[in-house]
């Protein structure tokens, strides 16, 4: 239940905050350009806040906090006095027209920009991204490692942290190939550096993002540091638990056989669910034979697998792989911009492999999924929120761009036309328009709902 409730307060503050900057993006450029502001409203429905400015704006926070609306004078709506014509917005020119639509989705990415540069200002704790197996049938099977390796760059483009390996990977989901280049860990790292590289065949690269993520799948075995047979935690009513395993356990042997690793021990416990398994541990430098029987629980894919409940211990991570990305004053500035149009490039590309097939609609996520993600973000920390803000600002102001009638785009798009053709479009055609555009985004949040209760 707490969990619940730090994830909705986290995916309203998350989304109150894009949603103001969005909307004030409109209201901003509308009273530059003279438009005459009847409401700001924040959220839908019944008004649990309301205010009028001294510019004579009603200023609202609605009970629904799943969008929101700048309400501008317009003799489409409503009857207009002679004396305020030239304030109402379809008396306006076509490109102040355009202005003022694409004002709320640049107002995200100019959001994202910022909240990326305080992010950088902060400092983010980050992980070299190292490499130390690969995995067989799977692109990445062909590099041969002998030793731990820093990965360089993705096809060219220089990766820091895992987040950045994840996101270009991403972005060459559906392509034919991409290229790694790689360095030893303990090699001095350059800006020049150029390291091993390797081209990877990716033609028949697929993955399930509820199962993986697309270094697993590629076949990139993330360097971890070594795990200790030490037990660390104990789940409360767990089987382990019952058996009489302690904190402090030091597990030798498995079944009769030498302990060789936590890998192996997981595989072990997994196959034996609901069957006795013989562990032999030290506790206290004295030998003790325990008995345990994995509980049988059903992981993601259906399969039915033996849980004991322990956490081993595990060695904290080099020095020399962990450290803080972080710029100052000017170079974070330039980070955050950069940052931003990654984001945009790979968004834009991924929508555009929705309606080629390359990434399947499972990939869609709604407002369950931002709330989890929010909560999360929020759990781990400040720097980390600001880093989840910027995603979502950015998706929401592409999504926003979308030529669908009911979204700034499809505004954006009638213009447009207008610009061309030298008239406005037909209202006729676009209330047809309008209809489509309706339905269209009723089901895309469709499948995103039902996939954010899937993955539940």
């Amino acid at each position: 239940m707490l969990d619940f409730l730090w994830n909705l307060g986290s995916f309203i503050v998350a989304l109150g905050i894009l949603i103001t900057v969005h909307e004030y993006g409109h209201f901003w450029v509308a009273r530059r350009c003279g438009i005459k502001v009847e409401r700001f409203s924040i959220g839908f429905g019944k008004a649990i806040w309301r205010k009028v400015g001294k510019d004579g704006t009603e200023y609202v926070v609605a009970m629904i906090p799943l969008g929101g609306y700048v309400k501008m004078l317009d003799e489409r709506v409503e009857e207009v006095p002679e004396e305020l014509l030239d304030q109402a917005f379809n008396r306006k020119t076509v490109w102040q027209r355009i202005a003022v639509v694409a004002a709320g989705p640049m107002a995200n990415f100019l959001f994202a920009i910022v909240a990326l540069y305080l992010m950088y200002i902060i400092g983010v704790p980050s992980l070299k991204p190292v490499i130390d197996t690969t995995k067989a049938n799977t692109p990445a099977a062909q590099i041969s490692i002998k030793e731990p390796m820093q990965i360089l760059s993705v096809s060219g483009q220089k990766v820091r942290n895992w987040e950045e390996v994840n996101l270009a990977l991403v972005s060459h989901i559906g392509g034919d190939s991409l290229e790694i280049s790689l360095t030893p860990l303990n090699a001095a790292v350059t800006d020049a550096q150029i390291g091993q590289s390797h081209t990877l065949d990716i033609s028949q690269w697929t993955f399930d993002p509820d199962k993986e993520s697309p270094i697993s799948a590629i076949g990139l075995g993330i360097y971890r540091p070594a795990i200790e047979p030490i037990i660390a935690l104990i789940t409360k009513g767990s089987a382990a638990e019952y058996a009489g395993m302690q904190v402090g356990d030091e597990i030798t042997t498995i079944n009769g056989k030498p302990y060789r690793d936590w890998n192996a021990f997981v595989d072990v416990i997994q196959k034996s669910a609901d069957k006795t398994v013989q562990l032999k541990i030290l506790r206290d430098n004295q030998a003790l034979t325990l008995n345990v029987t994995p509980q049988a629980q059903t992981n993601a894919a259906g399969q039915m697998i033996g849980m004991v409940g322990v956490s081993p211990t595990q060695i904290d991570w080099p020095e020399s792989m962990r450290f803080q990305l972080e710029y100052g004053i000017v170079d974070s500035f330039t980070a955050a911009a950069d940052k931003t149009w990654q984001l945009v490039v790979v968004s834009f590309k991924m929508i555009g492999k929705l309606f080629t097939g390359d990434v399947s609609v499972k990939n869609l996520s709604g407002p369950i999924s931002i709330a989890q993600g929010a909560g999360t973000s929020a759990d781990y920390g400040f720097v980390y929120f600001l880093g989840f803000i910027a995603l979502i600002s950015v998706n929401l102001g592409i999504i926003n761009l979308m030529p669908l009638p009911v979204l700034d785009g499809g505004h954006l798009l009638y213009y447009f036309i207008e610009v061309i053709t030298g008239k406005p479009v037909p209202e006729k055609v676009q209330d047809i328009g309008f209809r489509f555009g309706a339905a269209m985004l009723l089901l895309l949040m469709s499948v995103a709902l039902f996939n954010d209760f899937s993955r539940l």
